[in-house]
């Protein structure tokens, strides 16, 4: 079954630490959700400035942990900075909402949290 997040990645940022690995989840868990509602909101009220902070925000977590959602948060960052329509932006916040929602499940499961 494929992952949607990189626990490779995090093992190897913890140095095989298990307890660590809980904590990084468990942070993930803690910080990401409210995140990505927030930006979700921006986004429909097409505020921009604060959808890019929040993409932006969430960016290196997202990275850090091999999510395949980078190029959509870097879509939604650069669209902050556009004219364009909230149209444009529509696919790449589905597509962000749906992965990190199979990663939240993951690393409940994961890690029992």
């Amino acid at each position: 079954m494929t992952k949607y997040y990189a626990k490779e990645n995090l093992s190897e940022i913890a140095d095989g630490d298990q307890d660590f690995l809980e904590i990084l989840a468990q942070t993930f868990l803690d910080e990401i959700p409210p995140d990505l509602r927030s930006m979700e909101e921006a986004i429909q009220n097409e505020n921009r400035e604060l959808a890019y902070q929040f993409a932006h925000k969430m960016k290196p977590n997202i990275e850090m942990f091999g999510i395949d959602a980078l190029k959509d948060i870097t879509s939604i960052e650069a669209w902050s900075k556009t004219s364009k329509s909230k149209a444009a932006v529509l696919p790449h916040l589905e597509n962000v909402l749906t992965t990190l929602n199979h990663v939240f499940v993951e690393l409940k499961e994961d890690f029992q949290l």
